[in-house]
């Protein structure tokens, strides 16, 4: 494949393509019939360090789908397992291609991937491509929990690839170009364990720890204390997806990231009604990944990552079980005081105190149970005076609003503090479900990119005071009924 010939700023250093070679193939991506830039995220082009102003777009394309290698990329795919709904299965970048790492102006290391870049070794009969919906449905919800403030992969760009994808009907192709701090997930951990010796699976967990996790390096017990670090970072990840209402809908093993980011955007979304039960997935039949699930799955991703250790942790492996269950152990404790710590946010109040968790509690009872909308509860709790606006005109939550009002008188600052504390913990606007597919209807079907730039400008300030349309700050009048997401794939 050749070279691109225009260069725009590139920085590769690929310590991945340095690992044992049982990790990943080496295939470059398979190029497209007529790759045209749909859209392209300058914010994160300039934070990468590429310098794009006065380039044709027709030459950006060409690179961002697959046409011809940045300089300095090493195109690989990763090898990797995974279990999906509870069930080990042999994985792998079926459809996307990691160019390399960039070394970006902040210091930071940045993955660059094109995802639907065609077939590789792992593609196991699928056809290694994404549709265009698909892929500016991860780029908008991507973004959006960026400016939420949610440790995520980003997008830098959509590229078209004049070719059809036959998915239950023929749909546009095209390639995401995904920037995450690297693809390294407990499911690379499951695969290493299982097809690889015990000095490549040393190998990669030195890597992963100099990468993600440095403080495991002098530990005592590194496997265990990346054990205990990633716990720590899923644990924070998790409880920002608790604080907005999302569901991220596929919680595998090969879904939860060693860099303790939010990635993969398939059947995602956002949770309108507060209900602990919501999911949206189309093959979450079960509910296994559901809203008020979502810790419990990290729970138990993080017992198959310690598996995987075990042999790292302790020669012994009585011992080495004994040692990371101990760790485990401490999740459902950490958990609770960092969630109470976030929901007590939600309602202004800095330091918990006794009493709180069940004033928490109860709030989310009553929500529940009136069918209170997660956003805009926590919206009306803001107002000098929300007494008739929903929820707070129901008997059960105008109660909790005296006892809440009370609470908050008896703090140092009182209620201004505690708006100050809501209005930077609670977002006005979420990428609403019916919106989400509006956008992309009118971009994929209508061939009309306008309302989607609309959304995007209006998600990249969430915690505004700035009006809100209620096109974008009210959920659907028949609410999420019949709602279904979809992987993609």
């Amino acid at each position: 494949m050749p070279t691109a010939p225009t260069d725009l700023g590139w920085h590769f250093d690929n310590s991945y393509a340095r690992l044992p070679e049982g990790l990943f193939s080496r295939v470059g991506p398979t190029p497209v019939k007529e790759p045209g830039l749909v859209l392209f995220n300058t914010e994160l082009a300039e934070q990468l360090g590429l310098r794009t102003e006065g380039i044709d777009p027709a030459a950006i394309a060409q690179v961002l789908a697959g046409n011809a290698l940045p300089v300095g990329s090493e195109p690989i795919a990763q090898a990797y397992a995974g279990h999906q709904f509870g069930h080990f299965t042999m994985l792998g970048d079926g459809r996307a291609v990691l160019l390399g790492e960039q070394l970006a102006p902040d210091g930071k290391r940045y993955d660059i991937q094109l995802k639907g870049s065609g077939t590789t070794l792992y593609s196991r009969r699928g056809d290694g491509r994404a549709t265009l919906r698909a892929m500016l449905r991860e780029y908008l919800m991507s973004e959006a929990m960026h400016h939420l403030g949610i440790p995520t992969s980003r997008s830098l760009a959509v590229v078209r690839t004049g070719q059809p994808v036959m998915r239950e009907r023929p749909e546009q192709g095209a390639v995401l170009t995904r920037v995450a701090a690297s693809h390294i997930r407990v499911g690379t951990f499951e695969y290493a364990r299982h097809f690889l010796n015990l000095k490549e699976l040393h190998a990669l967990m030195d890597h992963t720890i100099q990468r993600h996790h440095p403080e495991a390096a002098d530990a005592e017990n590194p496997a265990l204390e990346l054990l205990r670090s990633m716990m720590r970072g899923q644990i924070a990840l998790i409880v920002h997806w608790m604080r907005v209402g999302f569901i991220h809908g596929v919680m595998n093993t090969d879904n939860m990231g060693l860099a303790c980011e939010t990635f993969d955007y398939g059947p995602c979304a956002i949770m309108n009604a507060y209900d602990p039960a919501t999911k949206f997935s189309s093959i979450d039949t079960g509910g296994r990944y559901a809203f008020g699930n979502q810790p419990a799955i990290a729970h138990w991703n993080l017992s198959v990552l310690a598996g995987a250790l075990l042999p790292m942790i302790h020669d012994n492996e009585d011992q080495a079980v004994a040692l990371a269950q101990a760790v485990l152990d401490e999740f459902p404790a950490l958990f609770r005081a960092a969630h109470l710590r976030m929901a007590c946010a939600k309602i202004g109040i800095t330091e918990p105190q006794a009493g709180d968790a069940a004033l928490v509690q109860d709030l989310y009872n009553g929500m529940h149970a009136t069918g209170a909308d997660h956003t805009n509860t926590f919206a009306a709790l803001q107002l000098e005076d929300p007494s008739g606006t929903a929820p707070f005109n129901d008997d059960q939550l105008i109660h909790w609003h005296a006892r809440w009002r009370e609470r908050i008188n008896a703090a140092p600052d009182g209620l201004q503090a505690a708006r100050r504390l809501m209005q930077r913990t609670n977002p006005v606007v979420i990428p609403r479900n019916h919106v989400v597919e509006q956008v992309l209807d009118a971009a994929t079907v209508q061939n009309d990119l306008a309302p989607l730039q609309a959304f995007l400008a209006v998600l990249r300030r969430p915690y505004t005071d700035a009006a809100v349309p209620d096109t974008y700050r009210l959920p659907p009048p028949t609410g999420d009924v019949g709602y279904r997401t979809f992987c993609g794939t």
